[in-house]
């Protein structure tokens, strides 16, 4: 089951704004995760530990741009044996495709909440992806003063989209992919 964790690089559109700001991603403060059915007897959870990316980000037109790319050998799934297996070829094959990577293409966020359109690519295969902000916030972090932007947003693939169908059926093709990204402006 390859667990496509996207380039978290999802959440705004190509049409940068001239106001728009631009942010590094805190990969200290970021997470992608995902969860996904395991033989029908539970729901296994992973997530990936190292990421990095840039963002831009106009808050009164909700446009922007995002690039996000995830090292696909931080995979962590609390077991080893397991994490080395999902490393592997029958998975997300980190050797030959030691990146997943995201590149929004269009963005509409309006009122904290909407949506980011993209370009998700794992193994080398590229898919458009939409992913579901639930949650947008801009403003001071309130111990460094810096200017931080955050949201959460989720989507849902299909491992087999992206080549990975080790285990069909009895381990689930659909991945629900998640994130939470803090940014600070550069």
């Amino acid at each position: 089951m390859r667990l496509p964790l996207i380039t978290l690089a999802m959440l705004f559109g190509t049409n940068v704004a001239l106001a728009a700001d631009k942010y590094a991603i805190d990969p200290s403060h970021t997470y992608p995760h995902f969860e996904i059915d395991h033989l029908g007897y539970s729901t296994m959870h992973g997530r990936f530990d190292n990421n990095k990316g840039s963002m831009s980000y106009d808050q009164d037109a909700g446009t922007g741009e995002v690039e996000i790319t995830i090292d696909a050998n931080s995979i962590s799934t609390g077991w080893a044996k397991r994490d080395e297996h999902l490393r592997s070829a029958d998975f997300l094959n980190t050797k030959e495709f030691p990146e997943i990577t995201f590149k929004s293409t269009k963005a509409s966020l309006k009122g904290g909440k909407g949506t980011v359109d993209g370009k998700l690519t794992m193994m080398g295969v590229t898919k458009d992806v939409t992913l579901n902000v639930s949650r947008v916030h801009c403003g001071a972090h309130p111990f460094n003063k810096k200017m931080v932007c955050g949201f959460d947003a989720s989507t849902t693939i299909k491992r087999s989209d992206f080549g990975s169908k080790y285990g069909l059926p009895a381990i689930g093709d659909e991945m629900k992919l998640m994130f939470e990204v803090e940014a600070v402006k550069e």
